[in-house]
């Protein structure tokens, strides 16, 4: 039997990937906090959905709609999820793979809180300028 919270998160990251953000906004809390490990143009924290989807924003423009997450598993319990991906994007003809680990606080039925983990920050820094 799935977890709820598992379900949600892979829900989530469906919409992500199809670009239904409508769907993604409604599976994050109002106030959800975000965590961008790094030192590129999307390093930092971002609070509400304003912010959260700006940066969205930028990191599609910055890979010309190629960034994507393929999922490796799902974990996930009452309040918290881990998400193992692959996150792939191409920027000037350069092609970047990079495994991360997405941590999740949830409740209610949304995300609350993300921090993203990757395996090589310098290569998203560069993809990511």
């Amino acid at each position: 039997m799935t977890h709820p919270n598992e379900e949600l998160l892979r829900n989530g990251y469906a919409a992500f990937g199809a670009g239904d953000m409508e769907t993604v906004q409604s599976l994050f809390s109002e106030n959800i906090s975000w965590h961008n490990g790094g030192s590129s143009a999307i390093s930092g924290d971002y609070h509400g959905h304003e912010a959260v989807f700006a940066m969205f924003g930028q990191m599609m423009e910055a890979t010309g709609g190629t960034f994507r997450l393929d999922i490796h598993d799902v974990l996930a319990n009452d309040t918290h999820g881990v998400v193992l991906v692959t996150a792939r994007a191409t920027r000037d003809g350069h092609e970047v793979s990079v495994r991360e680990a997405n941590i999740w606080h949830l409740a209610d039925g949304q995300a609350t809180e993300f921090w993203d983990f990757a395996e090589d920050n310098g290569e998203l820094d560069r993809l990511f300028g």
